[in-house]
């Protein structure tokens, strides 16, 4: 499950709520495959999908089963997820799988079944899982036909360019250690990079908050970041609050969250950001779901700030320099 979604989705711009799905998720399992119908093919290992933003969500065209809609990219979500109104569970077969705990809320009884093959325009996958979760929260909030979303099992056999600047992502195929097979790649030149560790699917970058060492979730659906109300003083005083927020999240519960700008934050002594949109919250239920000790959550801030290159099997970021302007 998208876990790390169905708690970020909560905190939309300013008093947008969305109410998490205490139902069953569910798995679609199908030979089809999606298109990208926008997409530049550059050659067999390599393709580039242009995106537009729908508030801070990064969201791409595709097409499926012949229906065409937008998908969600988020590096926080665990598997490919379809939105139960588009693909109703009634029209596929499910097999019951373990139970499966999110961080709002458990979802019981649910299925799965693999994919016998995810085509990815011309990209064929194998034996890929695929959720199937009543979205329309999402789809009501953001005012768009969305068909779903996609995570981890997708992205982590490519290095991923996550462009801001150009509003586009390269997908590029990558060996198991994570060498690209297509070496030719970018026009950009890398300037930097950052280690980070794979904790199941969930990116987690060592960082400072002023001198404070701290623990980041790195999730492209993050619309804002966070940070955890339990942080140390001497981290927190780098967070100017402005305003309450009181969000619904499920079951009706409301959520009091303080939203301001977060200062000093940085990766490395040359990788480090300006003032970032940011929610201060309490991160325990994420943690508990994903078996981590996280003190945030970076999201659009973050990319907004750095072309970013992820690369999953060798478990490292790299940054490529917005062009300077000259007048």
């Amino acid at each position: 499950m998208g876990r790390i979604l169905s708690f970020i989705v909560l905190y939309l711009i300013c008093n947008t709520s969305i109410i998490a799905n205490d139902s069953a998720s569910w798995i679609f399992s199908s030979e089809s495959g999606i298109i990208f119908p926008k997409a530049e093919i550059l050659n067999e290992y390599t393709a580039r999908i242009p995106f537009k933003l729908v508030d801070r969500l990064i969201v791409v065209e595709a097409e499926l089963h012949s229906k065409k809609g937008s998908f969600i990219i988020d590096t926080g979500s665990e598997i490919l997820m379809l939105n139960e109104i588009h693909f109703p569970q009634k029209d596929h077969f499910f097999t019951k799988r373990k139970q499966t705990s999110g961080v709002i809320a458990v979802m019981d009884d649910t299925f799965e079944q693999n994919v016998k093959e995810f085509i990815l325009q011309n990209f064929n996958l194998k034996n890929q899982i695929s959720d199937i979760v009543d979205l329309s929260h999402i789809e009501k909030a953001k005012k768009m036909h969305l068909l779903g979303i996609i995570g981890y099992s997708i992205l982590k056999d490519y290095e991923v360019f996550i462009d801001m600047h150009l509003n586009q992502i390269t997908l590029t195929k990558v060996d198991t250690l994570g060498v690209k097979l297509d070496q030719n790649v970018y026009a950009e030149k890398i300037t930097d990079s950052v280690n980070f560790d794979l904790r199941t699917h969930t990116i987690v970058v060592e960082g400072y908050i002023g001198d404070q060492p701290v623990k980041f979730g790195l999730d492209t659906a993050a619309e804002f970041n966070q940070i955890n109300k339990r942080l140390r003083k001497k981290a927190l005083k780098y967070f100017y609050p402005k305003k309450r927020l009181v969000l619904l999240g499920a079951s009706n519960n409301k959520i009091e969250v303080m939203a301001g700008k977060l200062y000093r934050v940085k990766l490395s002594e040359t990788v480090y950001f300006g003032p970032m949109n940011t929610i201060l919250t309490n991160l325990n239920k994420m943690n508990e779901a994903f078996g981590t000790d996280l003190d945030g959550v970076l999201g659009y801030e973050f990319f907004q700030q750095k072309r970013t290159i992820i690369n999953y099997q060798k478990e490292k970021l790299y940054f490529v320099d917005y062009p300077i302007r000259r007048n």
